[in-house]
């Protein structure tokens, strides 16, 4: 909700100097980590009942970098991994799974850069990390090999941030052109010579924000000191982006941070929200991205599976190089159970093979024995058992814990409204595979006839 920026609310206040940057742990809503001019980097850890008092003694401080640290990301599949990127030219990895409350030493150290780090993003899985520099370079890095896996440098496009577009094996910049415009590109992950577009916006002086929703494929940009936010989609095939419109405000804002998809108004049609800091009135404003729907029924379109809390891999795994995060490696394993497919979809297209309106062969018995023991099979298989029925956590529905605050209460909401969901598709692919059914024995019994 809309807050003013009261000084007498309670503060994180440990650091000697100005904080750069923050960031939420993607896993833990309770854990931010900080970094500052102080050359250090800092975890918090928020009460479960939060903020009623100050709070000055950090988790975990991180000693390692000797300039400012101006950037730090927390990797989006590997738990308490942290990257941190400093004006000493470094970007150092951090392992916080251990006991030690200051961490001096960093697993591994990046020092494939020769000016300051503006930006840093992950893809979705963690494998590369993209990089844009002052020297106006844009680098992919392997992280865990610490090698430059691609580099691009581009004199027309000075970048300041840069972001990877979810899966799609593309990356988009901002930054300014040679006539110091404001200028966005769209990259080719695979080819970084030449921008795939590069469009020139306005010639403001505030920097460009990026910000990607993977599940909409929508693109916002932000600029610093306007009171606009521009909207895109993002498609894989020309003209790649298409502009959509725009939100229009008086109020400028200095900065401005995002809600995680699960903290979202569902029954809304809220796709996206941000929070708007004013500090003209000091003032934190949300300004939510509503589909206009009258319908009050979950809206699967607008909202499909998403990134969930679950860690894919342990920070050791991930520091061991493994396991691997490649499909059918067996490394994941999701909580959630997605149907497989069944026997009967196969037999789906069987009117595609041979013509139901000719004479019946031994063929057809035969796959009309075979369709009635997918028919047998669906009695047994109509609904998952209590043994498939699992949501996150790896907790069976009738042995979760009740849930003690209203966050968990809201998380164990939206896993049950997942599963309801699930279980509608199931029961909507039965119907269907049983009308098929139904159909192809109207046929045989009409050919028999004949």
């Amino acid at each position: 909700q809309t807050g003013k920026l009261d000084p007498h609310y309670p503060k994180i206040c440990g650091h000697k100097d100005n904080v750069l940057d923050i960031k939420w742990n993607p896993f833990n809503d309770f854990v931010i980590a900080s970094c500052s001019e102080d050359a250090t980097v800092k975890i918090w850890e928020i009460p479960k009942h939060l903020l009623t008092k100050n709070i000055t003694s950090p988790k975990k401080e991180l000693l390692g970098h000797v300039r400012r640290v101006g950037l730090i990301e927390w990797h989006p599949t590997a738990n308490d991994i942290l990257f941190s990127s400093g004006y000493d030219y470094k970007i150092m990895i951090w392992n916080l799974d251990t006991k030690e409350a200051v961490i001096s030493n960093p697993v591994k150290t990046l020092e494939p850069h020769k000016d300051v780090v503006l930006s840093m993003s992950f893809n979705t899985d963690g494998s590369l990390l993209a990089t844009a520099c002052r020297d106006r370079k844009i680098r992919l890095i392997d992280p865990r090999a610490g090698t430059v896996v691609r580099e691009g440098s581009y004199k027309s496009h000075r970048v300041n941030k840069v972001l990877f577009l979810g899966n799609m094996e593309k990356l988009f910049s901002t930054g300014t052109s040679r006539w110091n415009n404001r200028q966005i590109a769209l990259w080719d992950q695979n080819d970084l010579s030449v921008p795939l577009l590069e469009e020139d916006l306005d010639g403001s002086s505030g920097l460009l924000f990026p910000f990607y929703d993977s599940d909409t494929h929508m693109l916002y940009v932000v600029g610093k000191g306007d009171g606009n936010i521009r909207y895109y989609e993002i498609s894989a095939e020309k003209p790649y982006l298409n502009y959509l419109m725009e939100y229009r405000s008086h109020l400028p804002q200095k900065g401005i941070g995002m809600m995680p998809k699960r903290g979202l108004e569902v029954s809304a049609c809220e796709i996206f929200r941000f929070y708007k800091l004013v500090p003209t009135k000091s003032l934190i404003e949300p300004i939510s991205m509503i589909v206009p729907r009258r319908s009050e029924s979950y809206q699967e379109d607008i909202y499909p599976l998403t990134t969930g809390t679950q860690p894919a891999l342990t920070a050791q795994e991930w520091l061991n190089g493994g396991p691997s995060l490649r499909p059918g490696s067996g490394a994941v394993s999701s909580s959630l159970q997605f149907p497989e497919p069944h026997p009967l979809e196969k037999t789906a297209d069987l009117s595609q093979h041979q013509g139901w309106g000719g004479k019946k062969t031994p063929e057809d018995s035969e796959k009309l024995s075979d369709m009635e023991d997918g028919r047998q099979q669906l009695k047994r298989d109509n609904l998952p058992t209590n043994e498939q029925a699992c949501l996150s956590n790896d907790f069976e529905i009738f042995e979760r814990p009740p849930p003690k605050t209203e966050n968990e209460l809201l998380q164990m909401f939206y896993r049950q409204q997942e599963e309801i969901r699930r279980l509608r598709e199931i029961v909507n692919q039965r119907d269907v595979q049983i009308k098929q059914l139904e159909l192809k024995l109207r046929n045989l019994c009409m050919d028999t006839d004949n």
